[in-house]
């Protein structure tokens, strides 16, 4: 494999892995791992109260 490759596939992954962490984070209050079920006009507040936690 080219070591330039190799070297942006790792700077690829480090920005991608704090993305992920909130992916998980998110799932584990489920907010997107099940359908949301409250009022739609809310949805952008409730997102942001729990990516912010």
């Amino acid at each position: 494999m080219d070591p330039k490759l190799k070297i942006y596939n790792q700077e690829i992954n480090k920005g991608r892995i704090g993305i992920e962490h909130v992916f998980g984070s998110l799932k584990t209050f489920k907010i997107l791992s099940e359908r949301y079920r409250n009022h739609a006009k809310r949805i952008g507040l409730r997102f942001n109260l729990i990516a912010g936690i």
